[in-house]
Parts: C-alpha cells; sequence; structure tokens
C-alpha cells in the first residue's frame, strides 16, 4: 500500500479485506494513533458526512494514502480504490466500448423457406467510478493530479450535481446516472513540483476541500517508529531525532520521511544493534538509508549529505543527558563514546 504506516506509516497500519471490485479498509493492531491522527481523521470525517470531497494533499511519506483508507473505513461503505495514471482517459474510470456482441437467427420453420437476422451490438463494461456512484461505494482517487486533467472531467459533473453523465451506449440505454447518496470521494496528491504531476483544473479544486499534510509531531513518529520496527523507545527516539534534523538540511526539503525511521529501526532490530554513535552498524545503516541526494548539498561537485549525517548522528546521539560527547577522530572516522 502507498504511503504505507500511519504519517506514511508502514505496512499493516491498515488491513485491506478484497470484494469483487472494492476493499474494506480496517484499522490493524499496529495501528498507530495519537492525538494529532484522531485530529485529522475528525476533521476529515465532518467534510464527508456532511457531502464535501476531501483533499489530503502533501509530500510523498506523510501518510496520505493510509489517512484516507483509515478515514474511509470509518464510513463504513466498500472503498474503490484508483491509482492516477498518465495514460488514463474519461473511460478509464467511467466505462467504454469493450468489444461487440453478435446475434443470430436461423428460421427455418417452413422447410421451403430460410430466415436469417443477424444483429450486432456494442458491449459497454463500466469502469471504478460509474460503479462507485452506482453503488454508494467511498471513492479514494490516490494521486489524482497523476492523471491528466482532461481524464477527470467526469468528476465535475459528479461532485458539483451529483450526476454522473453517460453515453447511451451503456446497457440500461441512459445518458445519466444519479450518484447514490452515500457516495463519498477522497482524493490525494503530491505537490504540483513533483515528476510526473499534472496542474489539475481550478473547477475541480473548487469542488474539493483541501487538508494539506506534513509531517507528524515528534511523538507520533516516535510512537509509529516503535511500533513497526520493534526497537525500543530510547532508539526510536535517537533515529526520529536524526531524520527530523536532517529534514533541515538544503531548501524544500521533504525528506527524509518516516519510512527512513522505520526502516533503520527494522534493521537495527534484525542486528540487534543499538542506536549509538559508537555502534558501526548503527552508522553504517544511517548513512545508507538517509544519504539521499534531495537536498543536493554539495561541495566542490561532491555531495556533503555522509558529512550532514554524521553531523546529525553527533549532535543527536552524542549530547543525550547520562551519555558522554563521542571523541571523532579525524573527519570520517568512526566515532566512539
Amino acid at each position: 500500500m502507498t504511503d504505507n504506516g500511519f504519517a506514511s506509516i508502514s505496512e499493516g497500519a491498515v488491513r485491506i479485506q478484497p470484494g469483487d471490485d472494492n476493499v474494506w479498509p480496517q484499522a490493524s493492531e499496529g495501528f498507530v494513533s495519537t492525538p494529532e491522527v484522531q485530529a485529522l481523521t475528525e476533521r476529515a470525517l465532518t467534510y464527508l458526512q456532511v457531502g464535501y470531497p476531501v483533499h489530503l494533499s502533501g509530500p510523498a511519506g506523510t501518510g496520505k494514502t493510509t489517512l484516507a483508507l483509515h478515514v474511509a473505513s470509518k464510513l463504513g461503505r466498500p472503498v474503490t480504490l484508483v491509482h492516477g495514471d498518465d495514460e488514463f482517459a474519461s473511460s478509464d474510470l467511467v466505462g467504454n466500448d469493450y468489444g461487440y456482441r453478435k446475434s443470430k437467427l436461423v428460421d427455418n420453420f417452413i422447410h421451403s423457406v430460410l430466415k436469417t437476422e443477424e444483429e450486432m451490438k456494442t458491449l459497454w463494461m463500466d469502469n471504478r467510478l460509474t460503479t462507485a456512484c452506482q453503488n454508494g461505494d467511498t471513492l479514494i482517487y490516490d494521486e489524482f493530479t497523476r492523471s491528466r486533467p482532461e481524464a477527470n472531467n467526469a468528476l465535475l459533473s459528479i461532485l458539483g450535481e451529483r450526476i454522473l453523465n453517460l453515453p447511451k451506449l451503456r446497457r440500461s440505454g441512459q445518458g445519466y446516472l444519479e450518484v447514490h447518496p452515500e457516495f463519498r470521494a477522497i482524493f490525494t496528491s503530491n505537490p504540483e513540483e513533483y515528476a510526473g504531476v499534472h496542474k489539475t483544473q481550478d473547477a475541480l479544486m473548487d469542488r474539493l476541500i483541501t487538508i494539506t499534510l506534513g509531517h507528524y509531531d515528534r511523538a507520533t513518529e516516535i510512537a509509529v517508529t516503535v511500533a513497526k520496527s520493534g526497537v525500543p523507545e530510547a532508539d526510536a527516539e535517537a533515529i526520529v531525532d536524526i531524520v527530523r534534523e536532517l529534514r533541515g538540511v538544503g531548501v524544500n526539503n521533504h525528506r527524509p520521511t518516516i519510512r527512513a525511521c522505520i526502516a533503520i529501526g527494522r534493521i537495527l532490530a534484525h542486528r540487534r544493534a543499538r542506536a549509538r554513535p559508537g555502534d558501526p552498524v548503527f552508522r553504517w545503516i544511517c548513512q545508507d538509508v538517509l544519504n539521499t541526494d534531495t537536498a543536493k548539498v554539495t561541495r566542490g561537485g561532491e555531495s556533503l549529505m555522509p558529512q550532514k549525517v554524521d553531523e546529525a548522528i553527533l549532535k543527536v546521539c552524542g549530547l543525550r543527558p547520562g551519555r558522554p560527547a563521542p571523541r571523532v577522530v579525524g573527519a570520517g572516522a568512526r566515532r566512539k563514546e
């Protein structure tokens, strides 16, 4: 599941029970709920219960998809999940002709007369948006801005007039479909500067209530790291503080995310190591997981991230209460307590 975990929290935060063409999300045993998470859930539910679609916007790794699934589970309706795609057309959401049906009638009731009738009809198949509108499902349109704006035009009348315009080729012959009163929609999106993201039409954005998500607070990130990795709380605190320290490196840098905290915690637990500056295992895990080029901080063409990671480890772990500051023996040398 994308944006795993609560706050992008991790695998297993929401349990999925698949149906014929939808899912029933439920919170799993590892789901982490803090006051911040509960407040966001309450805000989104309030808008949805009144009938407004909700748009969760924020950088990758901030838990948009998991929050959407969590909120949808509170509505108690089946969930139709759609992922944005640059190749989408309106027909991929609404439906299209997917073949032909040919029927032939041979009438030889009178032996001397042979009567033959042939009829060919196009076959229409509803796609997920039409099915969700008809059945009253909760639509989660994940990263909808990855679809081209024209592909999402059908949403305008759905969210505005609660009517879905359909070709008369549909089996029922109706040119429109009245949207089920229980139909609700949750959208997620990344910032426009992300690769592969389109600027959507103002008419669609005007119909959505946008909740802007950032990284969760420190307490939530620590709770998530403990729950998803199994490391002691003290180690989780160190990991989270290092990651939060590195988010200040560079300009408009949203990384590393909570996913990095979980990854470091899981690997640390697997190796039975500790989040200490003198532990070489901890150091190389941090260097590998956190050595991202997102910040694009360089000197002389060389990345400064390895140095910044070491500095963050020293600042966070070396200066904890009751712990002596580690001694650094030259640049890039192993730290000792």
